[in-house]
């Protein structure tokens, strides 16, 4: 071959070459992955997709990124380990969009997070009139401040004192901060009026007579302790309930005396609900009641920052509007002057509109958008992105969406594709396998059983590959013969949160009842929001564990309790010893089994603790034994082998036993009970919570979403679960997309038509049979398909 139709050298680099990953469960992993496609990685959940794509490929492309800025620069970013691979080759750069949920903090919005509310703010700082400001004046999360002073300034060798003053116009709602809520607490459950201190009044835990907490009201002399508190005068409940703390002796004792209300502000209110303890939550769910802010009508924004309008609109009203309605109200600004601004601010609203999130709004608090959603917005910043070559990472970005609008998430993966970038996609659904012009399926099976690439190449070529996912990527769920008849009903009446238009249904009760429905119209709000709160619900849904590397499966499902009860019975000394977050933890590591150095801007190093081998235990611990190993051997096993352990013989421990066999029906046999909670995946985590939940006393089980990152074989497993769940006596209801759920459910509620303003109706109630025969609705065309009616 002559040179001159040689290619290029530098077109030669075509491939993104891995070789001998070996992060957490992959085996020495070589693959090569093919630039400018579209490349899914599929597998069972466990198997080592995400360790493959994201702690291998993404993670070191993001490293090696950082490592281009200055070492000061590099302080302030977060530090990356280098993965576990012997080679990584012709890697480019990688943006990673993946589940994380957008944080819960209350002043985050959709807006907030999407840059949209910024160009929003500068927009009405030009056109909005009366003029109030800068775009500060238009933003919720900036307070108006001002002050004066003087400053000493050194000039020529001289001290000269100036004075100087400042001022910012902000825009957030000085009443509730910028939160569009407030706190009340609701003083019918703090005391009772007919009843003196004496008898009894106070109703807060902990506040009982006789202990301190009584004795401080009781024995301060601001009140009479005999006295009913409705006869109280202005004076005294001012001080029962508000007085600033004051030091006083009281029984003889020096003690800072505050009013109820303050002290129970501080004392339960200031910590996080999850973290308190549940007689306490209990307490506060009664207690406090968040009401719309009344100065700002629940808009965040001050009274200066509403009366600013551009064509009797503001700054309020426009976040408030449905997405898609904003569009055109943009669409038809025609103000030369900031032409720019509005041509980018027109761009973003259109791509919320194309990527099937139109419906929402833009002062949706961001922490109320499901993992699917957080994702979608996230993807917004790309899709008009110049750049190319790129990678761009998915997580199961078929997540939270109806057969409907995953057609419409593959046309965006493959416009990314044809821009020229390399896509990479972690999924379980066979709509978005059918894409990819290369597949990689990681297996066999899940944990230590998988990890290794079971097959590389085409669609067609996994078909017929004979792995576990071809095999599985044409199952199709049969209609079921049968229905089981409700054994009562769940009467919503009137719904109207969110986009519910007056939504009157029965939920029938006994039986699996599926809701499904596009994104957007009304599934979560009809279940999560309208569900009577005293009618036994057990709700698992798609917020995250938290769990930090302490926390693992042993300790987040409480099978850690009676494990080290019977170790302690066992060997007669106390439970604290078998545990590693107390007495029995290794000095040297603290029980976290590895040593962490903090090498600033440099990747940080972990290194087994070489005293207790990373077992995370004291030696003298180790020497306890049950039924033959000790407790670092049991944290080690996976939970079918412990299972067994704790099933019969010396080791047996009945409590142990019944949380791991529910661990085992949500498919989590191959988890260990000491690997960190902060390795799992997130269909693992919501499994995890779904087994922990099981044991609950309520008699209604509502699951969102319990597909979310399983793989084709395990939905079997899962709807076997469901419906133990049901013959035990439960009902359960379970909002969901997968259509092998929606055929298997006994009745479906089917919301729709469209999403936003154009759903939150109830389009059609019956069996999934009726839905296929009656083809009436978006959700029956596409189960019609799937079972091939």
């Amino acid at each position: 071959m002559d040179d001159a139709t040689a290619p290029h050298a530098a077109d030669r680099h075509d491939l993104i070459r891995v070789h001998g990953a070996r992060e957490n469960n992959l085996k020495d992993v070589s693959v090569e992955i093919p630039k400018r496609r579209l490349t899914v990685f599929t597998g069972v959940s466990g198997s080592g997709k995400s360790s493959l794509v994201f702690d291998t490929i993404a993670a070191e492309s993001q490293r090696l990124i950082n490592e281009t800025y200055s070492a000061f620069v590099q302080g302030f970013m977060p530090t990356l380990a280098r993965p576990e691979v012997d080679v990584l080759d012709g890697l480019t750069t990688a943006i990673i969009v993946d589940q994380q949920r957008m944080g819960a903090d209350p002043r985050s919005t959709v807006g907030t997070a999407t840059d949209a509310n910024a160009m929003l703010r500068i927009l009405f700082s030009r056109l909005g009139r009366p003029h109030i400001g800068s775009p500060k004046a238009f933003s919720f999360n900036v307070a108006s401040i001002s002050g004066a002073g003087a400053v000493t300034v050194e000039r020529g060798g001289q001290k000269v004192k100036e004075r100087r003053s400042f001022s910012i116009t902000g825009g957030m709602c000085p009443r509730c901060e910028g939160r569009g809520t407030v706190t009340d607490l609701d003083l019918t459950q703090l005391y009772d009026d007919s009843k003196s201190l004496n008898e009894g009044a106070l109703a807060v835990p902990g506040y009982k007579s006789g202990g301190w907490n009584h004795r401080l009201y009781a024995e301060s002399g601001l009140v009479d302790p005999d006295k009913p508190i409705r006869r109280y005068t202005k004076r005294e409940l001012h001080d029962l309930l508000h007085r600033e703390p004051t030091r006083m002796k009281i029984a003889g004792i020096n003690m800072t005396y505050e009013g109820l209300i303050p002290r129970i502000q501080k004392s339960m209110l200031a910590k996080d609900r999850e973290g308190m303890q549940p007689h306490i939550r209990e307490f506060v769910d009664r207690a406090v009641t968040f009401t719309t802010c009344p100065d700002c009508e629940g808009t965040r924004l001050t009274e200066a920052a509403r009366s600013s309008k551009i064509e009797g609109i503001s700054i309020a009203d426009a976040c408030a509007m449905q997405i898609s309605d904003l569009a055109d109200w943009v669409r038809a600004l025609a103000e030369p002057s900031v032409a720019p601004l509005l041509a980018s601010l027109r761009h973003t609203l259109d791509s919320f509109t194309e990527i099937g999130l139109g419906y929402l709004s833009l002062d949706r608090p961001a922490g109320t958008l499901s993992g699917g959603e957080a994702q979608r917005v996230k993807m917004i910043r790309h899709l008009g992105s110049s750049l190319t070559d790129v990678t761009y990472v998915f997580d199961e970005p078929s997540i939270g969406l109806h057969p409907h609008d995953i057609q419409r998430m593959n046309d965006l993966l493959l416009r990314l594709r044809d821009k020229g970038n390399t896509v990479l996609v972690v999924e379980h659904k066979p709509e978005v396998i059918a894409i990819a012009d290369h597949v990689v399926d990681l297996g066999p099976g899940a944990g230590t059983a998988g990890g290794t690439v079971c097959f590389e190449g085409t669609v067609e070529g996994l078909r017929s590959g004979g792995t576990l996912t071809g095999r599985h990527l044409d199952d199709r769920a049969t209609l079921k013969e049968t229905v089981r008849k409700p054994s009562g009903a769940l009467e919503i009446r009137d719904a109207r949160t969110h986009n519910l238009q007056g939504v009157d249904v029965d939920i029938p009760l006994g039986v699996l009842t599926v809701i499904t429905g596009v994104a957007g119209s009304g599934k979560s709000s009809l279940v999560h929001g309208s569900i009577p709160a005293d009618a036994g619900v057990v709700s698992v849904d798609q917020t995250p564990i938290r769990g930090s590397r302490r926390s693992n499966p042993a300790t987040y499902t409480g099978l850690l309790d009676p494990i080290r009860k019977a170790f302690a019975k066992a060997n007669g000394v106390k439970p604290a010893l078998f545990s590693a977050n107390s007495e029995g933890a290794c000095p040297t590591c603290n029980g976290a089994g590895v040593i962490y150095t903090d090498l600033a801007m440099m990747a940080g190093v972990a290194t087994t603790c070489e005293e207790c081998e990373g077992k995370r235990f004291e030696a003298s611990v180790l020497r306890y034994h049950l039924g033959g190993r000790d407790i670092s051997e049991v944290l080690a096993m996976p939970v079918t082998d412990a299972e067994e352990f704790f099933g019969a013989g010396e080791a047996h421990t009945p409590a142990a036993h019944r949380i791991l066999r529910r661990m085992a029906d949500v498919g989590l046999g191959y988890l260990t009970l000491g690997q960190p909670l902060t390795t799992l995946s997130g269909g693992e985590r919501q499994r995890l919570k779904l087994a922990t939940h099981m044991a609950d006393k309520g008699g209604i089980y509502v699951l969102d979403e319990p597909t979310t990152g399983l793989h084709l074989a395990d939905v079997e497993q899962l709807l076997g679960l469901l419906d133990r769940l049901v013959d035990s006596g439960k009902s359960v209801i379970v909002i969901e997309h997968h259509q092998a759920v929606m055929a298997h459910a006994d009745w479906i509620i089917d919301l729709g038509p469209g999403a936003g303003h154009d759903g939150g109706r109830i389009v059609f109630e019956g069996t999934p049979a009726d839905l296929v025969a009656a083809r009436s609705t978006l959700t029956g065309e596409h189960l019609a398909a799937y079972v091939g009616a």
